[in-house]
């Protein structure tokens, strides 16, 4: 059942909770002289969608940055509260992005996934199982479709939130850091369920030992909460969904997608998710890009992956499915990127400029740093030497999320003279 909506971020009404003024994002308009400098640029929408009122105010801010709602509703000829309703429904379609009115001219994503805190320990020296291990823990806010959204906010992608948190001290964290990073968060729906918690073990070298994630809020995300998004949906220019959703929220999404001709690049996350994901994909509601690892793929297809021929067959099966892009994530080795007609395309990970401090942000920063480069009109090759180096970047620092990650950075980092390998797929080897 869809909880209620207990926390709202409103970007219009002059009594704003005082809550969410502090978890205004980077996007927001300036206030200058106790006005609102309404910040924006020509917004991608369709105007089939919008209605006649909805137009003539979006002329008017495009016109007039620093309009006020009275100002609106003057030039209207209606009441301030009638602008109000107006301006809201545009921010539902995604015309409007919170507050300051800012309309936005790059393609925004929308992320739909889990958001929870991690708590990492990690022991001081090689974990010993069945007993306790000296160490040390924190904690941070975290979640795949948090993280990749964090991530594509960090880039500079305009980024939406579509998640459930609780009522809780977990879900108040969540909600602020994740603002405070730049992620537009109107969508995350509170509820009484305890906010999701992920525990994870890892050795002294950083690698993960096990893992115990409590996502029983995320569960809460289903084909209704889905289908309350449609219209910021439907003015996407990418949708990413996390694999730990539920295969009717992922249907429901894929579905409006389909419908919108929205982009959709979807994240299996495990094994176990992935083998649930696998009903989902259908060539009636295409799929630009999977991201699986070896594993996940044999998840989602049924087949063996252990070959490099066995490798293009998962992948052929899944072009027939309606995936156009399935890029293989082989860990240490790199990746491989089939796309459909084409031959495959081998990547090897970028180059790291310090030791390992913590690898469990690494699949999250490869997924929204393909994301962004693709959003950005890059090729597929460039954008997934792209994703290698935010991934290596991601691994050498202890957050899951490197707070200092930028576009720039990440350029800096890709290998200008990388090696792009196509890999036979007529010869019985192991890739």
């Amino acid at each position: 059942m869809l909880p209620s909506r207990s926390w709202t971020r409103s970007a219009f009404h002059g009594q704003t909770d005082r809550r969410c003024d502090r978890l205004q994002a980077p996007q927001a308009g300036l206030r200058i002289a106790g006005r609102l400098l309404l910040t924006y640029v020509r917004a991608p929408y369709d105007h089939e969608v919008l209605t006649e009122t909805e137009r003539t105010i979006v002329a008017i801010v495009r016109g007039d940055p620093l309009v006020s709602t009275l100002e609106l509703a003057e030039r209207l000829d209606t009441t301030r509260e009638a602008v109000r309703v107006h301006l809201s429904n545009l921010g539902k379609k995604g015309v409007i992005l919170g507050r300051g009115f800012v309309l936005r001219e790059e393609r925004a994503a929308v992320v739909i996934g889990g958001a929870n805190v991690d708590i990492k320990a990690r022991s001081s020296g090689a974990a010993v199982p069945a007993t306790s291990n000296p160490g040390s823990a924190s904690s941070s806010v975290g979640g795949v479709g948090r993280n990749i959204a964090e991530n594509l906010a960090r880039l500079g992608t305009p980024t939406h939130l579509l998640s459930v948190v609780g009522t809780d001290a977990f879900g108040d964290r969540l909600l602020r850091d994740t603002a405070a990073a730049g992620v537009l968060v109107d969508h995350v729906v509170r509820t009484d369920t305890p906010t999701g918690t992920y525990v994870a073990v890892l050795d002294d070298d950083g690698e993960l030992v096990t893992a115990v994630s409590d996502m029983a809020a995320s569960d809460e995300i289903d084909r209704r909460f889905v289908e309350a998004a449609r219209p910021l949906l439907g003015h996407a220019g990418l949708v990413v969904l996390d694999g730990n959703l539920g295969s009717d929220a992922i249907g429901a999404a894929l579905d409006i997608a389909a419908a919108a001709g929205v982009e959709v690049i979807v994240d299996p996350v495990s094994d176990a998710k992935a083998a649930r994901l696998a009903d989902a994909v259908d060539p009636a509601r295409p799929i630009f890009a999977i991201t699986p690892n070896r594993s996940e793929l044999a998840a989602l297809t049924g087949s063996p992956t252990r070959t490099s021929r066995q490798l293009a067959a998962a992948a052929a099966d899944l072009h027939d499915r309606g995936v156009e892009q399935v890029w293989v994530s082989l860990g240490r080795r790199g990746s491989v990127l089939f796309r459909s007609g084409r031959p495959p395309v081998r990547t090897d990970p970028a180059p790291l400029a310090a030791p390992i401090a913590d690898v469990t942000g690494a699949g999250d920063a490869m997924v929204a740093a393909l994301a962004h480069a693709h959003l950005d009109g890059r090729p597929m090759e460039d954008a997934v030497a792209f994703a290698h180096a935010a991934a290596a970047l991601t691994i050498e620092h202890a957050e899951t999320v490197r707070p200092d990650l930028s576009s720039a950075v990440v350029e800096a980092r890709v290998d200008p003279d990388r090696t792009i390998r196509r890999p036979t797929t007529t010869r019985q080897t192991t890739t």
